[in-house]
């Protein structure tokens, strides 16, 4: 087996309260301690959030793929977070809340939770509190609304901005108890409604950032186990796979579906690229009770459990770090030319070599697609 997981001691970079110090790193890393010397050793959340197409350019320095960049992005996000929540506490307890009144567990969702993260996500996030008393609700759901209220309103102002389809703990969809999440989860997985669909598409790639992690664990086990069993919901997923086209035509060309592009040439990798096949292998994995969130991590598992052979799954990963490539590297150039950090790609700057490989890339997401749907 040629797939085993090996901790990298990359991800220890953003997992303490305050950056990593550059002092602490070997002279090997100068571009990286060279960055982390210019975010300084306390950051404004701005600041730190600005700080990462910084951060990016020093590893690719280091020389390290994107999708590894990919994770620390995504670290980085979740850094953010845990600060955003620090201070708000902090905020609650000077103007007299108390402490926390009962345990609480924030999860963030989509990309940051799957560790794939590039430069310009919005808030995608929610929040699980332990069950209690209704006669409680008005004291412990105000304190924790006040809570998620004040975290969004600091990432917001820090450059991750407030989700515009709500998927936030600031709004009772997204802030329940614990019994309540399952049995949200129990309603959402019982039928064919596509709304309901797309909400438990959201809701099932996330992790926990802050709070008592048993009770994301609690919710992970429950939904691992009912959506398993729930043919017509999954059946309603596989469906939904066909909603958004790979950027192919019939011919297998390069293609965009044309809405919201800015000129005729451009694709948007991200919607008919990525996410076609992150949501192809989050239903191979419902189907077959796979835990993990991560889309690499994801596909290991299928292999594990015989759903997919090692040639087709390492195919797919090649094909997920190529495309996540492109979109780093196109996210930088409209950075740096003070454009958006999105996910359109103008093809008539890739080289003949990379619109080739992305042309094999985008059909293997179409072969997965077909895989997951069979």
């Amino acid at each position: 087996m040629r797939f085993l997981h090996r901790a990298s001691s990359w991800r220890q970079l953003f997992t303490g309260t305050v950056p990593t110090s550059p002092d602490s790193l070997p002279a090997l890393l100068s571009p990286l301690a060279d960055a982390l010397s210019r975010l300084g050793p306390a950051p404004s959340l701005s600041d730190a959030k600005q700080w990462q197409p910084i951060l990016v350019d020093a590893l690719w320095r280091l020389d390290l793929p994107s999708w590894r960049i990919c994770q620390l992005i995504s670290d980085h996000d979740k850094w953010l977070y845990r600060c955003a929540i620090d201070e708000s506490l902090d905020e609650l307890r000077v103007k007299g809340w108390g402490e926390p009144p009962a345990r609480f567990c924030v999860l963030v969702l989509g990309s940051v939770a799957r560790h794939e993260s590039l430069l310009g996500p919005d808030q995608d996030n929610a929040m699980i509190v332990e069950d209690y008393p209704d006669a409680r609700h008005i004291e412990i759901d105000g304190y924790f609304q006040a809570l998620a209220a004040r975290f969004t309103a600091r990432l917001d102002e820090a450059g991750i901005p407030l989700c515009q389809g709500h998927v936030m703990a600031r709004w009772p969809m997204w802030r329940k108890r614990l019994s309540e999440w399952c049995e949200q989860l129990d309603i959402w997985s019982a039928e064919r409604r596509i709304k309901r669909i797309q909400q438990l598409n959201i809701l099932t790639d996330f992790t926990s950032i802050y709070g008592d992690i048993t009770l994301a664990d609690h919710l992970r086990h429950h939904l691992v186990s009912r959506l398993s069993r729930s043919a017509l919901c999954l059946d309603e997923m596989s469906a939904l796979l066909g909603e958004v086209p790979v950027a192919l035509d019939r011919f297998g060309r390069l293609t965009g579906d044309g809405k919201d592009a800015p000129h005729e040439r451009a694709i948007n990798l991200k919607r008919q690229g990525v996410m076609p096949m992150v949501s192809a292998v989050r239903l191979l994995s419902l189907r077959h009770g796979v835990r993990q969130v991560d889309t690499r991590d994801r596909l290991n598992e299928l292999v594990v459990g015989d759903v997919l052979d090692t040639d087709s799954a390492q195919a797919f990963i090649a094909a997920l770090d190529r495309l996540q490539a492109i979109l780093l590297d196109n996210q930088m150039t409209s950075l740096k030319a003070k454009g958006p950090a999105d996910g359109w790609v103008d093809t008539s700057q890739l080289t003949e070599e990379q619109r080739l490989l992305l042309r094999h890339d985008l059909q293997q997401v179409r072969r997965l697609i077909h895989h997951a749907r069979q």
